[in-house]
């Protein structure tokens, strides 16, 4: 065996010699200049050079050899090692040698979600001192671009760079991941490295790889992934059949009967402009959220018919699914994107043809967008017609629960995020996750199994099963409650907290104080960092604090059908803010439509709610999109959404 100085020498004669070529060695996943690697574990390489060579890597005065197999692959792993660097890393081989620079020993944390992990600092409270820091050469920072794929990716198609966090980089950064690393760089006095890979609008099945999706119970749109991958025209049209389905279902609509259909009888107004419906100007659309069907009427001549054809329908807000002559040609749910869908020989037929299109509007701003001028309909003999004007819209009836949304879908697919944004990572050693995500998941049950198969899927991946999670409970959001009901948000919440109860190495950072009652997307971001840090600082680091600030713990029946709740993780004792008794709580029965409000006395970490003579099985708390509360510790922490049985009194 060479010693380790032969090693090292042997290392810097091919460097000293090497010119960069093609085939020089690359490492996967994110390892570049100015990066941070995991201390505390072996750090795991793996990568791509010439076809059965000798390979060797040397970082921090330690070093391994490995040979590359036919195909050119090879994996090695040097040993844990301190906090510490900036060091070199250098890959050598016969191919060619590469020396990667600035490297340091650390702790790495991702943070991942949707819009609002993906908010920047810049676009936060970009005021703050906090938000203009002096240059740190301990924290790297990395931002992953958004790209989908609907197989796994083995690497990046374009690398992404780490950089320093200073006053060019800190600005477009996310706004919670930073304040999050910044504040453990405060507390752990070692150098941090964190990724961002994040996607506004996404669900979080867009994040789970095949594994986590058939975990989660979800084996039916992983199957029509990988129908997709090898024949999207078959995956396609399976999709139709089950948004169909689901539209019948709901709707009770006959087959052959449906909106869909050449001559649905629907209340078929004409469409002004193709613009958001809420421009329009028309009073029951200003503030719709909700679906439309459009429907648009083409002639074409039997020469037009004969072959295939292309359909542009410019951009839909938000997701649409679009039939021809009744019969399903394609649908997305990424509202920034043109629909382009192929259209097979034999859809169309000479005489009249149907465009019918349904839209899903699930937020804000909804419609067929266009532009105009892009809408057309192509067709394989060189002609084309325009198809900007003319078309017609109806109201659509309102069913309950989400539409299907495609497995391929950008945001809204099952994998297609993973396997692009997360996959590539590779081998990289992951300290924590910093999770925020859900909003777009309200009204989908079963969040709690998708996202307990996700950390259990991450943690294989990237880490080890102590690797710190922390997830932030949705903040408040929408116009105040007045009376107690159902909450696709209040679910997603208490899905959230009793996934983290359930894990040792989690916690819940609540943000239900920060919020905006007008903006789904809330400016205050630094203290979501604060909270994410807490629990990093309990999880990762094992500093002995409540990761999660107060926490139900129990509730038993006291009294005349009184509850007395009893809290655990409080600093200090719990208090009701600008009031003496604490609100936001509900005393349930059994069945839906039995809770009503009821204020609760407040005695260190306990909260009594006196009954009022009826049957009470369950506690909801702060069970709303945008719920009142105030009810905190003396640390400044509110306590979550939660949901809890009434056991009865010892």
């Amino acid at each position: 065996m060479p010693t380790t100085l032969a090693r090292l020498s042997l290392c810097a004669m091919l460097l000293a010699g090497a010119t960069p070529v093609l085939a020089a060695p690359r490492l996967d996943g994110v390892l570049s200049d100015h990066a941070v690697v995991q201390r505390g574990r072996p750090i795991v390489l793996s990568g791509q050079a010439a076809p059965n060579e000798t390979v060797m890597i040397a970082l921090a005065g330690r070093s391994v050899t490995t040979r590359t197999d036919k195909a050119g692959r090879f994996d090695a792993r040097l040993p844990a090692m301190a906090a510490g660097g900036p060091y070199d890393l250098t890959i050598a081989a016969p191919s060619g040698a590469v020396a990667l620079h600035d490297i340091l020993i650390g702790d790495v944390f991702l943070c991942s979600g949707q819009s609002n992990m993906e908010l920047q600092v810049s676009q936060a409270q970009d005021l703050i001192p906090d938000a203009h820091p002096e240059r740190d050469e301990q924290l790297r920072l990395l931002t992953v671009a958004k790209v989908s794929a609907a197989t796994p990716a083995a690497r990046f198609d374009t690398q992404p760079a780490w950089v320093v966090a200073d006053a060019a980089s800190v600005p477009t950064f996310s706004a919670a991941c930073f304040y999050m690393v910044q504040s453990l760089r405060r507390t752990a006095k070692v150098p941090i490295g964190a990724i961002h890979s994040s996607w506004g609008g996404s669900r979080i099945s867009a994040w789970m790889s095949d594994p986590a999706l058939r975990q989660a119970g979800m084996g039916a749109p992983a199957d029509l992934l990988r129908l997709y991958a090898r024949d999207p025209a078959a995956a396609n049209r399976q999709a139709s059949s089950i948004w169909e389905e689901w539209w019948r279902a709901g709707s009770g609509d006959a087959a052959g009967r449906e909106p869909w259909q050449p001559d649905a009888a629907l209340d078929w107004r004409p469409v002004p402009v193709m613009s958001n419906v809420e421009t329009w100007g028309v009073p029951e659309l200003a503030d719709y959220n909700g679906m439309l069907w459009y429907q648009r009427t083409v002639d074409v001549t039997a020469e037009q018919a004969r072959g295939a054809a292309t359909l542009v329908l410019g951009r839909v807000d938000d997701a649409d699914r679009t039939w021809v002559n009744g019969v399903g040609v394609g649908g997305s749910s990424l509202a920034p994107a043109s629909r382009v869908y192929a259209l097979l020989a034999g859809t169309l037929k000479a005489g009249r043809n149907v465009i019918t299109v349904n839209d899903d509007d699930v937020y804000a701003y909804g419609g067929m967008t266009g532009p105009a001028e892009t809408m057309r309909l192509s067709f394989a003999d060189g002609s084309s017609v325009a198809i900007g004007d003319g078309w017609r819209y109806a109201i659509a009836k309102r069913l309950a629960g989400a539409a299907p949304r495609v497995p391929w879908d950008d945001i809204n697919g099952a994998g297609t995020l993973y396997n692009a944004m997360i996959a590539p990572l590779g081998p990289t050693q992951l300290a924590g996750v910093a999770w925020y995500q859900g909003e777009s998941d309200t009204g989908i049950p079963g969040y709690d199994r998708r996202m307990t198969a996700l950390i259990a899927d991450w943690r294989k991946r990237f880490g080890t099963p102590e690797t710190g999670f922390a997830i932030v409970q949705l903040a408040n959001y929408g116009a105040p409650s007045t009376r107690p009901g159902e909450s696709g948000w209040g679910d997603v919440r208490d899905a959230q907290r009793r996934v983290a109860a359930a894990d040792a190495h989690a916690g819940i950072a609540v943000a239900l104080d920060l919020g905006d009652a007008l903006d789904i997307h809330p400016g205050e971001k630094h203290e979501v960092g604060q909270r994410l840090a807490r629990v990093m600082r309990a999880a990762v680091y094992r500093e002995p604090i409540a990761p999660s600030g107060p926490a139900i713990a129990a509730a038993s029946a006291s009294g005349d059908s009184g509850v007395t709740l009893r809290f655990s993780g409080v600093t200090g004792a719990l208090h009701a803010r600008s009031a003496a008794r604490a609100i936001g709580f509900e005393l349930c029965g059994a069945g839906a439509g039995t809770c009503r409000y009821a204020m609760g006395v407040v005695t260190g970490s306990e909260v009594t709610l006196p009954g009022d003579g009826r049957p009470v099985t369950r506690v909801r708390y702060a069970w709303a999109d945008a719920p009142v509360t105030n009810l905190a510790d003396e640390a400044g922490l509110p306590v979550g959404t939660f949901e809890v049985p009434v056991t009865s009194a010892p």
